[in-house]
């Protein structure tokens, strides 16, 4: 069944959204959300870890380099919770830790080879599955989906979002 021919046009209905409607989202998100891990939370299990290795494997790897301090802010944990992820990691020999330069105070996070091969697993299998929703879904859902999830973000996970975007470029 083509889902885009029994959606609205033009988003009209969608302005008046009843509470069943929107019960009907969030379950959906659940749902959905569910899916988008399963694939990982498969592959990680094997290795004893988490969604919170997954996450932090996952940012370290979109910017190298980064700082334990931009990790924080970026996956909203606590330092406590961070660094025992961490450990286990560079432990692991999956990410490695280095002292700035300029502030010595910094540790900057980079993924080992091993690390890289594993974020290459991991996001191979939510891109395949992204790209097969977005396939069955269409171009505008895709547009739609983008704005719906930009919408929930409050300012400053924007922020960061954005920061994440641009740095792609």
């Amino acid at each position: 069944m083509d889902r885009r021919a029994s959606s609205p046009s033009h988003g009209e209905a969608l302005l008046f959204l009843t509470d069943e409607q929107l019960r009907q989202g969030i379950e959906a998100m659940f749902f959905a959300y569910r899916g988008f891990t399963a694939d990982p939370d498969r592959i990680l299990a094997d290795m004893a870890y988490g969604r919170a290795h997954h996450r932090a494997i996952h940012f370290i790897g979109r910017a190298p380099g980064t700082t334990v301090n931009n990790l924080l802010n970026i996956l909203g944990v606590t330092k406590q919770s961070l660094n025992r992820v961490l450990r286990t990691l560079i432990s692991d020999g999956l990410v490695e830790s280095k002292v700035g330069r300029i502030d010595k105070r910094e540790r900057h996070l980079n993924l080992t080879q091993a690390g890289q091969k594993l974020e290459q697993t991991l996001s191979d299998a939510q891109r395949a599955r992204m790209r097969s929703a977005f396939r069955d879904a269409g171009p505008d859902a895709v547009a739609g989906f983008r704005t719906v999830l930009e919408a929930m973000m409050d300012s400053e996970m924007r922020n960061s979002y954005t920061r994440l975007k641009d740095n792609a470029s």
